[in-house]
């Protein structure tokens, strides 16, 4: 789980990667989930919040300019 103090302090080319990344995760945990390979469920919810938190600070950063 990421901190949004973190995130606040990265720029927004970076968390554009990072919000590239957590996407490609969540693919992959629905893809275990589907075929019953994932050990912990709750991982997914958690990645899809992170996602919400990148979204919510870039839209953030782009209101302030």
């Amino acid at each position: 789980m990421m901190k949004a103090n973190e995130l606040k302090k990265m720029t927004t080319a970076e968390l554009e990667a990072k919000l590239a990344d957590l996407k490609k995760d969540l693919f992959f945990l629905r893809m275990q989930h589907a075929t019953n390979q994932l050990d912990n469920p709750g991982k997914i919810s958690v990645v899809k919040k992170d996602i919400a938190r990148i979204k919510t600070i870039i839209r953030e950063k782009e209101t302030a300019i």
